[in-house]
C-alpha cells in the first residue's frame, strides 16, 4: 500500500482575499535573481543548496507557449538543461520533452508511481519511485544506466556531492525506510546510508561538506557528505514534509506545526522561528531564500515573505487554496503555484500580484525557471511552459 506524502492530517481553510501586509525589517530588497539568464535548472529548487533562486528575469506578462498532456497526474517538479525538460508522473514514467515546443523525445517506465523530482547530472537523470527503486537514466536516449533499491517509497528529489578524497561524484536520496542513501553516480554502488527516526519526504540540501535534511521524526539532520556520519540534529518541534534550503551556513525549513525555522548549522541552534498565529497552516512547501527575505507557501492558502535576519513577516499574499508547491525567486519577483489551479507571479518588494494564469488544476510542484521561461507540471497531467513569444 502506498504511503502519502503527508505526515499529519490536512488543515482545510477558505480565504478569498488577496492582500500584502507588514514591512521589511532590513530595508533591503531581494536582488539575488538579476544578471545573466538562468541557462539550466538541473535539480529541484535549482541548485545543490536548494535555494529556490534563479538568475535573470521573466517577461512582465508571460504567455503560454505550449502544454503537453502526459495522461497522468504530475506531482513531480520538472528540471531542464535549457533544451529538454525532464519530469516524472504518477503513471511511473519519466518523460523528456523538447523545451521549444513540448514534443516528446523519450519515455522511461519505472514500474511504479513517481512523485519525486528528477536530478540532472552529467547527462544522467536520477529519480526514485514509490516502490523505493532508484534509477539512473541516460538523459540523451532515455535508456537505463543502473538501478538500485531502498527499502520504501522515494518521495523527494536526489542531490549530489563529491567525495573529497577521490573527487568522484555521488548521488544522495532519502527514503520512507527512514534512511538517507549515498550511491556512486557512475555505477549505483552504495557508499553509505544514514538512519533517522522516521520517513524522509524531502530532498537533502548539500553544501560545505555537509548535507542537511528533515524528516517525519521532527529533526533537521546534519550529516557528513563524505561518510554519512551524523554531525548533529535540531528538533524543529513537528513533522517535516518539505526540503531545507542551505544558504550561508544557515538552514531554512518549514514544518507541520506551521513554523518556519532558521537554523545555524555550525552551532546547531535555532536562530529564529516564524509562524502565523492568527491564521496557522502547515508548511509543506520548501522555502526560497533571497538576499534579504525568505518565501514559503502554506496550507493556510498563503505565500509568506519573512525577513531573513529577524524572522518577522514582511507580507503575506493570499490565494484561493493551499500552497504546497515551492516558490522560485527571479528578477525581483517570486513565481509559484497553488492548489487553486493558478500560477502566480508576485512582486518581492510589495507582495502584490503582477501576473497570474489559471491552469484549472492543482499545482503541487515547484516551477523550473530557465532562459526567461517558467515550466511547471499540474494535477491535470499536463506540463506547461510560459515565456516571451507569440
Amino acid at each position: 500500500m502506498k504511503k502519502v506524502i503527508s505526515c499529519f492530517p490536512l488543515l482545510f481553510m477558505l480565504i478569498l482575499a488577496c492582500f500584502p501586509t507588514g514591512c521589511s525589517e532590513s530595508g533591503k530588497q531581494d536582488i539575488v535573481a538579476t544578471g545573466r539568464e538562468q541557462s539550466s535548472w538541473p535539480i529541484f529548487r535549482g541548485d545543490r543548496n536548494l535555494s529556490g533562486a534563479a538568475t535573470g528575469t521573466l517577461p512582465v506578462s508571460p504567455r503560454l507557449l505550449w502544454s503537453r498532456d502526459t495522461g497522468a497526474k504530475i506531482v513531480s517538479s520538472p528540471v531542464t538543461d535549457g533544451e529538454t525538460v525532464f519530469v516524472g508522473a504518477k503513471d511511473g514514467k519519466v518523460r523528456a520533452l523538447d523545451l521549444r515546443d513540448g514534443s516528446i523525445r523519450w519515455v522511461f517506465d519505472s514500474g511504479d508511481d513517481i512523485e519525486a523530482s528528477p536530478l540532472l547530472l552529467d547527462r544522467t537523470i536520477y529519480i526514485g519511485n514509490l516502490s523505493g527503486d532508484f534509477f539512473a537514466i541516460d538523459a540523451n536516449s532515455g535508456k537505463l544506466r543502473w538501478r538500485s533499491e531502498t527499502g520504501a517509497n522515494i518521495m523527494g528529489s536526489a542531490n549530489w556531492t563529491v567525495d573529497p578524497e577521490t573527487g568522484v561524484k555521488n548521488v544522495l536520496v532519502g527514503s520512507y525506510d527512514a534512511r538517507m542513501y549515498c550511491f556512486g553516480a557512475h555505477d549505483g554502488e552504495l557508499k553509505w546510508s544514514c538512519e533517522t527516526g522516521y520517513y524522509i519526504n524531502g530532498a537533502p540540501a548539500a553544501g560545505e561538506g555537509a548535507i542537511v535534511f528533515g524528516g517525519c521524526d521532527r529533526m533537521l539532520h546534519i550529516v557528513s557528505a563524505a561518510d554519512g556520519v551524523k554531525r548533529g540534529a535540531v528538533d524543529t518541534g513537528s513533522y517535516i514534509a518539505g526540503s531545507a534550503a542551505l544558504v550561508e551556513g544557515r538552514a531554512y525549513i518549514g514544518n507541520y506545526e506551521g513554523k518556519l525555522l532558521c537554523v545555524d548549522i555550525d552551532g546547531q541552534n535555532i536562530v529564529w522561528e516564524y509562524e502565523d498565529r492568527e491564521n496557522p497552516g502547515e508548511f509543506v512547501s520548501s522555502p526560497a531564500v533571497g538576499d534579504a527575505r525568505v518565501y514559503i507557501g502554506s496550507r493556510n492558502h498563503s505565500l509568506h515573505c519573512i525577513d531573513r535576519e529577524t524572522g518577522r513577516r514582511v507580507w503575506e499574499f493570499v490565494t484561493r487554496d493551499e500552497v504546497d508547491g515551492s516558490p522560485v525567486i527571479v528578477g525581483g519577483r517570486v513565481v509559484f503555484g497553488s492548489t487553486d489551479g493558478r500560477l502566480y507571479i508576485v512582486d518581492c518588494e510589495t507582495g502584490t500580484e503582477s501576473w497570474s494564469h489559471e491552469i484549472g488544476a492543482p499545482i503541487l510542484g515547484s516551477p523550473a525557471v530557465v532562459t526567461g521561461m517558467v515550466v511547471v507540471g499540474a494535477a491535470d497531467g499536463r506540463v506547461y511552459a510560459f515565456g516571451e513569444g507569440k
